[in-house]
């Protein structure tokens, strides 16, 4: 069994505001004994990550603290000779163990970001995999995930309110497609429509069918969830593609 979390955001006056709000609600999950746990993507006031280290230094001793590996969400980064979207995680031991890329930019994103060209498995707790926000829309990328052995599928988004509907559609087809949960963070304010996402399934008569979780207001919520129930329907789905033209 895993504890997985989510932190669901609002936007704050700046990023130490936002940074303090937020370390309180992960302690609170920290004390739970939540394994992993998740924020939304761009949920700073200030998007553009000069040091991850240092931007979220509270994070990675709160994370070390309890032993729990924090996504803490999605974020603009400069490199050597380009800007991406990047997403980075905060180990069980405090340091950050690895990153993923946002593969698929979103309308004007295309201008500003260099995508991202490979998905990537991490493991701490469970092995996981991330899918940043627009990269939802696509099935490959959760695919490759899964084919690559991810357990469960963490997703930090920023989702604008007449978006929610069909994200939430979204979130459910590639958990039922994969045989896999999905935990789908978002910020929520007068633009972004919240209902961070906790979806797990169950199977009822060799019908797969979702439990869906959804989060309100600036709000943290973990659950437990027993990744071996999965394997099997996981390896007979997978087992089911055909190769056609």
């Amino acid at each position: 069994m895993v504890k997985l979390g989510l932190v669901q955001t609002r936007t704050h006056d700046s990023n130490e505001a936002g940074i303090t709000a937020i370390s309180k609600l992960l302690e609170r999950l920290g004390r739970q004994e939540a394994d992993i746990v998740c924020l939304p993507e761009q949920w700073l006031r200030e998007n553009k990550i000069v040091s991850f280290d240092v931007e979220f230094s509270r994070f990675k001793k709160i994370a070390k603290d309890h032993s729990m590996t924090v996504i803490p969400g999605a974020f603009y980064e400069k490199r050597k000779n380009c800007q991406v979207i990047s997403s980075p995680i905060i180990g069980p031991t405090g340091e950050i163990i690895g990153v993923q890329e946002k593969i698929h930019p979103f309308g004007y994103e295309r201008g500003l970001i260099k995508p991202g060209t490979k998905t990537k498995v991490f493991r701490t707790a469970c092995k996981f995999g991330i899918i940043i926000c627009y990269d939802m829309v696509f099935s490959d990328v959760a695919q490759s995930l899964v084919k690559k052995g991810a357990q469960v599928l963490f997703s930090p988004s920023r989702i604008v309110r007449r978006g929610i509907a069909p994200w939430r559609m979204y979130v459910q087809v590639r958990a039922l497609e994969n045989r896999i949960p999905i935990l789908a963070a978002n910020v929520q304010n007068n633009r972004f429509g919240g209902n961070s996402l906790i979806v797990d399934l169950h199977e009822n008569d060799n019908v797969m069918i979702p439990n869906v979780l959804a989060l309100k207001g600036e709000s943290a919520k973990a659950q437990k969830f027993d990744l071996t129930k999965y394997e099997k329907s996981r390896k007979g789905r997978f087992s089911d593609h055909q190769k056609f033209t």
